[in-house]
């Protein structure tokens, strides 16, 4: 292995040095060193070390790029490793420069970027640098929130918040304002909710960005959702639909009309399972037409169509006029009334496969809702095809999970769920011998032990039988009697299934589910 070129003095790209997070580098010894023709170079204090070639190789390809090393000496890596300016650093010299600039101009923030071209201006590097940083570490959503004495910014990362900078509270107004500029918000508006996107590109990627600004107390706050294309749009496996539950979901696509009804908590991931059914329905040979309150990935080859209800463009109304676009397919992006829910059945009745989403706690409780929501019981035969209920659960690292012997309590929960499954969806183990498994935290996962999310599913399927319960007695124990009859995987024992599989963790499962929902 040769030796690197690179010296202590020599100065490393930024955009080079954000390849390899500061707490890979500090784990395993190494260092990015440059960037060519889609080759990065790393300097490796052990070039033994195979762990560390495995983790250059992994992050490298992460970001489509091929790995060359070279050997470095520990004096060499430890005055590198200085280099790593990380999202502080970078903030707080952009902070810096900002306060300069008010000093000697001696005006407002949201008056510094005039006359300034964009790339000396300080707000605008502060606020590019979050974004980048919001990307890069695989964010869902980044939100920049006044409070008294502060301005904080956080991420969601793998659905849980958490602090990555604190901004002194007065360079708030900057900060919105520059948003708002990137999503062709009104700036003086301040008092009222304003939406927007625009587009960032990171590297050779380029990312949709939706805003949202909101006033509050202390000034306004903006949460940008971060769309990546490249990840957002995944298949129905991807997303953890297996088994039975692919098989129901690909009989309900099939037929020529009825509804798909996707149901769950906000943020489980709803809208992320319509777009992966539309990637298997979208073919030339069909129109499919979708009303969406925002649009979040555009897919091509779908008419996709902002509802806009401060302008009358409801759900309601847009069903209205789609049907008139003569479409085969129909996405409604949330049935919110009894009106959406009325126009919809209509639609799935004559010839049109509708899928939409709403809310209640579980996949038997979609009928009751409908018939709550004004739509006739006699109809929903004709109508309905699936029910789905999901939940978002953390996956483990893939990296750093083993295998543990479960706690008699927990072997327990995890074998009454068993017996209770369907014949077909039970899991081949040992009664006396199974494993689950847990991770302990690595440099890849950034010590949390999980990486990433999956969905867990219960899917109903609309039977002969079925319908003989929604007509004469649509209560909840009898259709939960039709289910258990037809083979209905709960979503607590879809679970369990993905815990003995070592894709997600017995406790992460538990935060999401509860117990009693294998019943």
């Amino acid at each position: 292995m040769p030796n690197s070129p690179i010296n202590q003095e020599s100065k490393i790209p930024p955009d080079v040095l954000v390849l390899i997070p500061e707490d890979s580098a500090r784990h395993y010894k190494m260092i990015p060193l440059a960037l060519s023709d889609n080759v990065l170079d790393v300097g490796l204090v052990n070039p033994d070390d195979v762990k560390a070639q495995e983790a250059i190789n992994f992050l490298a390809s992460r970001n489509n790029l091929a790995a060359r090393v070279f050997k470095i000496s520990e004096e060499t890596w430890s005055k590198l490793m200085e280099q790593y300016a990380g999202l502080r650093e970078e903030v707080s010299e952009a902070l810096e420069g900002l306060r300069k600039e008010l000093a000697q101009e001696k005006v407002g923030p949201p008056e510094v970027l005039k006359g300034k071209r964009e790339q000396e201006a300080p707000i605008i590097r502060m606020v590019e640098t979050i974004l980048k940083h919001g990307i890069e570490s695989r964010a869902s959503d980044i939100h920049i929130e006044p409070t008294l004495r502060k301005l904080r910014v956080r991420f969601r990362l793998d659905g849980a918040l958490q602090t990555v900078v604190v901004l002194p509270v007065e360079i708030t107004p900057a900060i919105i304002s520059r948003i708002k500029i990137l999503s062709n918000l009104q700036i003086d508006e301040t008092r009222r909710p304003q939406d927007g996107r625009f587009t960032a590109k990171v590297g050779e990627k380029e990312v949709d960005l939706r805003i949202s600004v909101l006033p509050t107390a202390r000034g306004e706050k903006a949460a940008l959702r971060i769309l990546d294309p490249t990840i957002g749009l995944k298949t129905l496996p991807e997303l953890g639909i297996v088994g039975r539950n692919l098989e129901v979901i690909e009989r309900g696509i099939k037929k020529p009309f009825g509804m798909i009804l996707m149901t769950g908590p906000t943020g489980s991931g709803k809208s992320t399972t319509i777009y992966g059914i539309l990637q298997i329905l979208n073919t030339d040979a069909v129109n499919i037409v979708s009303l969406e309150d925002p649009v979040e990935y555009y897919v091509d080859g779908v008419n996709q169509s902002q509802i806009r209800p401060e302008l009358g463009y409801t759900f309601a109304s847009g069903l209205r006029q789609i049907l008139r676009q003569d479409p085969n397919i129909i996405v409604v992006g949330e049935m919110r009334d009894s009106e959406t829910a009325g126009l919809a059945v209509q639609s799935a009745l004559t010839g049109h496969l509708v899928l939409s989403t709403l809310h209640t706690n579980n996949a038997i409780g979609v009928i009751p809702r409908l018939i709550d929501m004004g739509v006739e019981p006699f109809l929903l035969p004709s109508a309905l095809n699936v029910a789905l209920a999901q939940r978002l659960v953390k996956r483990l690292c893939p990296d750093c999970k083993t295998e543990a012997d479960p706690p008699e309590s927990v072997k327990k929960i995890i074998m009454d769920a068993i017996e209770t499954m369907p014949e077909q969806s039970r899991p081949k183990i040992k009664k006396e011998s199974f494993k689950i498994f847990k991770a302990q935290g690595c440099p890849k996962c950034g010590n949390k032990g999980t990486k990433g999310r999956i969905a867990v599913f219960e899917i109903l399927e609309i039977t002969p039988q079925l319908s003989d319960i929604i007509i004469t007695e649509p209560s909840e124990s009898k259709i939960l009697g039709e289910s258990k009859r037809q083979g209905m995987v709960t979503m607590f024992q879809d679970g369990i299934n993905k815990v003995l599989e070592g894709i997600i963790g017995f406790e992460e499962l538990l935060q999401v589910v509860s117990v009693n929902a294998k019943e």
